[in-house]
């Protein structure tokens, strides 16, 4: 996942659409583009370390989620979009009733509170290979730099900067399909100078060794790779016929993020042996073994400058969306205090994001006790994992109650079977939310009862008590004044 859900931006989107159909000046795309605009919004380089421990059986762990949870999150939110405006939350709205709608889209922002923290320990272990590769596992480092990093990111979002809007697009090119080029092709030269690849490549290996569920659970991550891939069916509608084009802009975009997920990963096992991989710094370790192995060791650092401006340009392209979001749906609502609810004279949400600043930082000191940042930076993704498949929970319900109870509203796509493709879904994801309970093989991540207190907290706290406790104590004084 490249950028977390803006409900905010869902609702503006649609009803761009919709005047659009009401119009006579309406503009369509076709639906080959719908699909880059896709695998823009998802496509990464940075889970491709976590996968590639599992070597060639890197390409079931990938297909397998894209089956059961990337193509029915598509085509369920191509349904719900294109027929009710408003996002996540005005869907479960309409059919569970607000509190689980707020409950939702509190879900869509409370997963950045622990992804942050994640993300940019991914950024500072990867500019440690600029600077000093000993750096990327040692803690302390890379809680400065999460501190750091976040509170300047607020700093510049709240000044309502313009100037970064198209550093997104810009960070695909230059953080994800270059350097994932270069390492693939670097991976085939090194495998076609007859140097043995890392990872065993033999028909044996399709699949994972089974000893467990704790032997599969990085495949959890991959779940929060594909999130927010049902956003782009807001524009279904500008599409000239969405029940024909855009299952195939689905399957377009399911193709080349697969490729750009894939490959990397399989390039990446090639050079680094699973025992000495970071799920941080992965990325950089085989970059480095790469560009040494062809003495361009220098290399390294102009491409860890572009991962981490890339990461950085994204971050900042979306940091105050989804605080944004929830403070607009709550000023009409009343779901938070009225201090929560303030704008800056720029239009950010500078005192959600402030609180929710607090809580990263207090979530990035935790690495500077952490001997292993790789567990620390697992723990995270699987809290932000967890708290985000909520949501899709919610949703999956959604669309199967909204088709029994308002049949008969327009739809710009309908699901077909939608019982079992909302049904497959709903299990996939409430799978991947048990297993993420489970402690990984690979990393040492401590006692159990203390990963278990980690990440079954977080969802507690952040993804249901807090939630909860909104709704139980909001006031009606709460409602903004311009909605009462």
């Amino acid at each position: 996942m490249t950028t977390p859900d803006d409900p905010g931006q869902n609702v503006h989107a649609v009803q761009h659409a919709a005047q659009d159909d009401d119009g006579n000046r309406r503009q369509f795309i076709s639906w080959v583009t719908l699909g880059l605009m896709t695998t823009a919004s998802v496509a990464s380089l940075r889970p491709s370390p976590s996968m590639a421990i599992y070597g060639l059986a890197a390409i079931f762990l990938y297909l397998l989620p894209a089956v059961v949870f990337l193509l029915p999150t598509a085509l369920v939110g191509a349904e719900l979009a294109s027929g009710w405006t408003g996002g996540i939350y005005r869907w479960v709205s309409e059919a569970l009733g607000k509190p689980l709608g707020f409950i939702a889209v509190w879900c869509q922002f409370a997963m950045t509170i622990a992804y942050y923290p994640s993300l940019l320990a991914y950024v500072a272990s990867t500019f440690a290979y600029v600077i000093h590769p000993s750096l990327a596992e040692n803690g302390l480092y890379v809680a400065i730099c999460i501190v750091v990093l976040y509170w300047a990111g607020v700093y510049v979002s709240s000044r309502g900067t313009k100037t970064i809007a198209g550093l997104s697009s810009l960070g695909l090119i230059i953080g994800t399909l270059i350097p994932g080029v270069v390492l693939v092709v670097l991976g085939l030269v090194f495998l076609g100078q007859g140097n043995p690849s890392a990872a065993p490549m033999d028909g044996s290996h399709w699949l994972p060794p089974w000893t467990g569920l704790a032997s599969l659970v990085l495949i959890v991550n991959n779940f929060l790779s594909y999130a927010g891939m049902e956003m782009n069916g807001v524009h279904v509608s500008s599409l000239r016929s969405p029940r024909a084009e855009y299952p195939r802009s689905v399957f377009l975009a399911t193709g080349l993020v697969l490729l750009i997920f894939i490959l990397p990963a399989l390039a990446i096992s090639w050079v680094m042996p699973a025992k000495e991989l970071s799920l941080t710094a992965g990325l950089m370790q085989a970059f480095q073994a790469f560009f040494d192995h062809f003495g361009v060791g220098w290399m390294t650092k102009i491409v860890g400058v572009m991962l981490v401006c890339a990461a950085l340009g994204g971050m900042l392209t979306w940091l105050a969306g989804p605080a944004k979001g929830l403070v607009l749906l709550s000023r009409q609502e009343g779901y938070l205090p009225p201090f929560l609810q303030k704008f800056n004279k720029y239009g950010v949400p500078q005192n959600v994001m402030v609180a929710q600043g607090v809580l990263t930082t207090l979530i990035g000191v935790l690495y500077a006790f952490s001997h292993d940042v790789s567990s620390q930076y697992w723990m995270f993704s699987v809290i932000t994992i967890q708290i985000y498949l909520v949501a899709y929970l919610l949703m999956f319900v959604a669309v199967v109650r909204l088709r029994r109870t308002q049949p008969d509203a327009p739809r710009g796509f309908v699901v077909p079977a939608v019982s079992a493709v909302a049904g497959v879904g709903f299990v996939a994801s409430l799978l991947a939310l048990v297993i993420g309970f489970v402690p990984p093989d690979q990393y040492d991540t401590g006692p159990l009862w203390r990963y278990l207190l980690i990440v079954g907290g977080g969802l507690l706290v952040l993804g249901i008590a807090a939630p909860v406790a909104f709704l139980k104590f909001r006031k009606p004084s709460w409602i903004h004044p311009e909605y009462r």
